[in-house]
């Protein structure tokens, strides 16, 4: 997953957007959007149980 933080200058103000593939989430602060990005890194790294056998979807 490729995931970026940028910041962005509008008629508001400075606000950070976080890129993950093509889709954009924005946030009001640098901290807020490195906050995200955190939180999102240590979930698709946390270990995931597969389903039992039974369980499992059809494909």
């Amino acid at each position: 997953m490729d995931i970026r933080i940028r910041a962005l200058k509008g008629p508001l103000g400075t606000h950070w957007q976080v890129s993950l593939d093509r889709h954009q989430v924005s946030f009001r602060s640098e901290s807020e959007a490195r906050q995200f990005v955190a939180t999102l890194e240590a979930r698709v790294q946390a270990p995931h149980a597969l389903p039992a056998a039974g369980q499992r979807m059809a494909s």
